[in-house]
């Protein structure tokens, strides 16, 4: 009886015989040529100007001029640094932006967290009408809010130093947002009930369970909240002209009546490294936080 059983079963396909079958069925989900190409594409477009402005900052000025601009770099780049460094208290912004963008990272990152881990996870009373508020605010331009801003740091005394150019973003709406919209879902509520059964407290059910949930997100907002930080340049411009951080410092170079454009973009391509170090040493996080956000549901 049990023969005659095997007998009937069918045979299994060879392993070899599943993959033309699974790819006619369209199961086969590979990405082909075609998507290499276009993101080869898009990674070409992305990195070109950086490119060309290395380009154009180790070049003379006359290559901006010309009808074909190079391919290939010139040998004029540490000179044109160096024409940087004499001109532009370089180090000295490079100091200041480094303290701004990292204080500004740690407290949005920090506090954006706490809050959004209140909003998500925590019942009060209005816990809706402050959410919809927050997201609110982040409709209202920034350049309406320079004016009365200006005039509070001036009252403080604060204009001219680093504070002025720290505190006014200590916590962003979009960072809050950012991390409610994260950890409404990630993290189940009966894990919060068991910790709290087990007798821990707020703080701590937030430091132990929802921090390392919201570590993929936390590294998200800090990459671009420093990138964003580093890059910033109305607002130091009004408030510490004469203690620059490196954006202001570096739109010296076109105060002169004839700006060399070569020395203006060696000057931009060294403003620009730190960025590339870090998105380098953080791109693991921000691709695996990605991702955990693309599969958190």
């Amino acid at each position: 009886m049990t023969q005659k059983a095997e007998a009937q079963k069918p045979a299994s396909a060879p392993a070899g015989a599943r993959k033309p079958r699974r790819r006619a069925l369209g199961i086969d989900r590979r990405p082909g040529w075609i998507t290499y190409a276009c993101l080869g594409a898009i990674f070409l477009g992305g990195a070109y100007p950086l490119w060309w402005s290395y380009i154009a900052g180790s070049s003379p000025s006359s290559v901006l001029s010309s009808q074909w601009p190079p391919l290939l770099p010139g040998g004029l780049f540490w000179k044109n640094v160096g024409e940087v460094l004499d001109t532009v208290p370089f180090w000295l912004s490079l100091g200041n932006s480094l303290i701004v963008s990292s204080i500004i990272t740690i407290s949005v990152v920090f506090f954006s967290t706490l809050a959004g881990y209140a909003f998500a996870k925590l019942r009060f009373r209005g816990r809706e009408g402050l959410m919809v508020f927050v997201v609110a605010t982040l409709a209202v331009p920034t350049q309406l809010g320079i004016i009365p801003l200006f005039m509070v740091m001036k009252q403080f005394g604060w204009t001219g130093t680093l504070g002025a150019v720290i505190v006014p973003t200590l916590v962003t709406a979009f960072g809050v947002f950012f991390t409610r919209q994260y950890l409404v879902d990630v993290i189940p509520d009966e894990l919060i009930e068991a910790a709290r059964v087990d007798g821990a407290s707020m703080i701590r059910t937030f430091w132990h369970v929802g921090v390392p949930a919201a570590r993929p997100a936390m590294a998200i907002l800090a990459l671009f909240t420093f990138m964003t930080a580093w890059t910033d340049y109305l607002w130091p411009l009004l408030v510490v002209p004469q203690n620059p951080t490196l954006q202001v410092a570096l739109s010296q170079l076109q105060s002169a009546k004839y700006v060399d454009y070569s020395i203006v973009l060696a000057g931009a391509v060294m403003a620009t490294i730190p960025l590339l170090v870090l998105f380098i040493l953080a791109g693991k996080q921000l691709v695996s936080g990605i991702m955990a956000g693309a599969v958190k549901g």
